[in-house]
């Protein structure tokens, strides 16, 4: 598997936050009723949250547009359908896609009057995509 921070730091225009205290982690997992997966739980501690070219992904922040907690309580109001453990990691703001990682760590994506399909094995496959 690969290194969420090593993937990361390799990329270029990687705008993010600050690094999260484990608490503020275990907060926002208790807010949602979720275990974020290991690559999610790494990206989050050293990043908080980022930016990659267009690409907006959720972490902790106190900009409600990149907080995981907002997002996903968000969302969840209108996909009704989603697995409790899953939880946003992009919110695409085209045609409704939303992307959503499970708490084992595969990611899927959503959109209106869809099925949820399996889009990758892992945050660190899908921000590589």
């Amino acid at each position: 598997m690969k290194d969420i921070v090593e993937v990361i730091n390799s990329l270029e225009d990687v705008i993010h936050g600050n690094n999260v205290k484990e608490s503020d982690i275990l907060k926002a997992e208790s807010a949602l009723g979720v275990k974020f997966a290991d690559d999610y739980r790494r990206y989050i501690k050293a990043f908080g949250c980022m930016a990659i070219g267009s690409h907006e992904f959720t972490g902790i922040s106190k900009l409600a547009n990149y907080d995981v907690v907002s997002i996903t309580t968000s969302q969840r109001k209108y996909i009704t359908d989603t697995p409790s453990d899953w939880y946003v990691i992009e919110q695409l703001n085209i045609d409704g896609i939303v992307i959503w990682q499970s708490a084992s760590g595969e990611v899927f994506q959503t959109s209106p009057n869809t099925e949820p399909k399996k889009i990758c094995d892992s945050f660190a496959d899908y921000i590589c995509m």
